[in-house]
């Protein structure tokens, strides 16, 4: 009830006899708080969708080179996603403490239920006769992996990047069970405290990240496959 409380002074929709959904006073006035809470919200989705972008690359090249491996590996990514998040955060705290690090390495775990599939299938849609071509022109291993199979991949890659990064965006609310989750945290106070305005903000700010950085993928993924354009 502290910003309700202090409202009281003086007539606002965000009083505690008003205290309404929509309130643009309450932007305002705490403008520095949501600023704060969006700025560790982006930042903390980011690193841990690199985080999970990180891990998944070489799981999903073992799952290929060895795939007697690749149930396990598959398994293990999606068992891991099943993991309520009030369990693994206090997991992790005694590892890592009450801090962003506890975050971002649960939601690049969650991540990589998402990334692991992506990046195989990718690999996996890359026609053959290219590889045989590749290799007639003498491409080794590592060239024919970077130089030809990773960027014909690149639409499915992202196509799961968009579904871990939109996915990460909501659950990086869950952070705020260790003081971490950007957005997350005013909304527990909203929820807390019946503050409305703060609650309705901070959840339609979460909404507006998450398309603003699909938007950002889509771009990228754009500028990545201009063959794609010229396909269509």
């Amino acid at each position: 009830m502290t910003l309700l409380a202090q409202a009281d002074d003086g007539p606002s929709c965000y009083g505690r006899l008003t205290n309404e959904w929509l309130c643009w006073d309450y932007v305002v006035d705490y403008r520095p708080e949501i600023v704060e809470a969006t700025t560790q919200h982006v930042a903390i989705t980011i690193v841990s969708v690199l985080f999970g972008l990180a891990l998944s690359f070489p799981l999903a090249l073992l799952a290929r080179r060895l795939p007697r491996l690749e149930s396990t590996v598959l398994g293990v990514s999606t068992g891991l996603y099943t993991v309520p998040s009030l369990a693994l955060f206090p997991l992790l705290v005694p590892f890592t403490g009450l801090s962003a690090t506890t975050v971002v390495i649960g939601l690049g775990l969650y991540a990589l239920t998402v990334l692991v599939r992506a990046i195989l299938e990718g690999l996996r849609a890359v026609p053959e006769e290219v590889r045989e071509s590749a290799r007639g022109l003498g491409y080794g291993d590592g060239r024919l992996l970077l130089r030809v199979e990773l960027p014909l991949a690149v639409p499915v890659v992202m196509a799961g990047l968009r579904v871990a990064t939109v996915s990460t965006v909501a659950l990086t609310t869950v952070g705020s069970l260790v003081a971490y989750g950007g957005l997350g945290n005013l909304i527990a106070e909203g929820v807390q405290s019946n503050f409305r305005a703060q609650l309705l903000t901070a959840a339609v700010l979460c909404v507006a990240l998450a398309v603003l950085l699909d938007v950002v993928i889509v771009a990228a993924q754009r500028v990545l496959t201009p063959w794609t354009r010229t396909a269509g």
